[in-house]
């Protein structure tokens, strides 16, 4: 039986290092936080759980996505506001819905996004607008832009890198003085959730260049809420994402590769420990395969 929680309830803050707030909700089992009817909300960002995180360092905050409610981004300032916080920027880490809904909560901040990021939401704004839940008004960023940027956050060094993985405006955010890097959802576990089904070697590429930079932590938007709460998950992540692409990639034409369910088809991923099995990706896998083989 499926329960409705009241929408923001059940919304936990953890704090897996010092300068970052992971605002954190969903997986819980049998619970729903918007409706009993089918919703990107519920049947996306919720079930898997999904986080958005804030970096912070004395009055000064960065936060990393809005969240999926209106709800969710007063709590997240408001918290923040608790904390002492008094000057707020936010930075998009790519322009799917739960990850900007909360905007129009934070309209009076400084809203930062890739140029592709705002592109996207202006192709996608009427959809966003009318979807379910939907997210009216769609607040759009404020300053864009191109390539890396560096950023300061109070005494913290912050660099905002471009990676084009699920998405093809995806940002992460890293902490290179502490070695993070929040990666939004260019990592996930247990696997990614294929986006741009004609882009996955490009997304395999990727995935090396972001090896390369050598961030020993890294915090997923939708991941384990103890693992998240523990400091995140290792490089292995990465590499585990690694194997799964590129199963992916050889299911397109083997048919074998497509009848095997989640367990069994990242059974090379989920070896390495840097993913974790769990069930609801059953689905995510399931839509993956029919997205890349065209079904």
């Amino acid at each position: 039986m499926t329960g409705l929680a009241p929408l923001g309830s059940t919304l936990r803050i953890l704090r897996p290092h010092p300068n970052v707030y992971a605002f954190y909700d969903g997986r819980i089992d049998g619970v729903r936080a918007y409706s009993t009817e089918p919703n990107w909300l519920d049947d996306g960002a919720y079930a898997l759980g999904i986080a958005s995180f804030a970096v912070v360092d004395g009055h000064e905050a960065l936060i990393y996505d809005t969240h999926i409610s209106l709800t969710h981004a007063r709590a997240i300032r408001r918290a923040l506001e608790e904390a002492g916080v008094t000057s707020m920027r936010v930075l998009l880490s790519h322009w799917h819905d739960d990850h900007v809904a909360g905007n129009e909560v934070f309209a009076d901040c400084e809203i930062i996004a890739h140029a592709l990021t705002a592109a996207a939401l202006i192709a996608h704004k009427d959809e966003l607008e009318h979807g379910t839940p939907p997210i009216h008004p769609l607040i759009m960023p404020h300053l864009t832009y191109e390539g890396p940027l560096d950023l300061t956050v109070g005494r913290l060094e912050v660099e905002l890198r471009p990676a084009e993985i699920h998405s093809h405006d995806g940002v992460l955010l890293g902490l290179p003085d502490h070695g993070v890097l929040l990666v939004g959802d260019t990592l996930e576990d247990t696997v990614t959730y294929v986006a741009e089904p004609d882009r996955l070697e490009v997304h395999l590429a990727e995935l090396d260049r972001v090896a390369s930079w050598g961030y020993r932590r890294l915090l997923p938007n939708h991941g384990d809420p103890g693992i998240i709460a523990s400091g995140g998950y290792g490089p292995e992540l990465i590499t585990a994402t690694k194997l799964y692409v590129e199963k992916l990639i050889r299911a397109r034409t083997d048919d074998a590769l497509a009848g095997q369910d989640l367990k069994t088809f990242a059974a090379e991923a989920l070896a390495t420990g840097g993913v974790h099995y769990f069930a609801p990706y059953e689905e995510v896998h399931a839509r993956n395969l029919k997205v890349v083989r065209g079904d």
